[in-house]
């Protein structure tokens, strides 16, 4: 029986599930928001808010328990200095679990993992490359003669229309006084039969 046994074993032995705790916390208190499961986010979330009560409280004691737990002393100066000031008056509750879904490979529940005041600076996404039409590709001198339209190129200006219809479905007298030369402006298999 488990009585009195809390927390998540994550198919891990001990060592490897305090190795994970430890990289996790380590991540987060680096970079503001991690992404990782939702299983692993509920079992780090208290550890990490654990090293930050820590560093709240600021002393030499605080500081060694948490590069024993933290194993790396980078981590811990940005634990104290920064982020440990900057929840000074906050009593608790110093991260959060944002859920964002089933990952791809095997539909596992993921979510961030994220300090409450965090600064996250989220890089902007790349550009995709716009797919060549088969045709173009075929035909390499085609594609760089002549660029794909711009999106003010598609947009045409509709201006004034060429003919103002009525409602009988006449032109108007404005079209009429124009000479139109239809015979003139056909192409030659369209030309009317006389």
């Amino acid at each position: 029986m488990r009585h009195q046994r809390a927390g998540k074993k994550l198919g891990r032995d001990a060592a490897h599930r305090k190795a994970l705790y430890s990289n996790l916390t380590g991540a987060l208190i680096e970079h503001g928001r991690i992404k990782t499961t939702v299983t692993k986010a509920k079992a780090v979330k208290p550890v990490a808010e654990q090293m930050i009560t820590l560093a709240r409280r600021g002393d030499l004691h605080a500081r060694r328990q948490a590069v024993a737990f933290l194993r790396s002393k980078d981590v811990v100066h940005k634990l104290f200095e920064e982020v440990g000031p900057r929840f000074k008056d906050r009593p608790g509750g110093y991260s959060r679990i944002v859920k964002i879904g089933p990952r791809p490979g095997d539909a596992a529940e993921m979510a961030y993992l994220e300090l409450v005041d965090a600064e996250v600076v989220v890089s902007p996404r790349r550009e995709r490359p716009v797919a060549v039409p088969a045709a173009a590709a075929a035909v390499p001198g085609a594609a760089a003669e002549e660029p794909p339209p711009t999106e003010e190129e598609l947009v045409e200006d509709p201006g004034e229309p060429d003919e103002t219809v009525v409602a009988d479905g006449e032109p108007s007298a404005e079209d009429e006084a124009e000479p139109t030369g239809e015979a003139e402006a056909a192409p030659p298999d369209e030309q009317p039969k006389a």
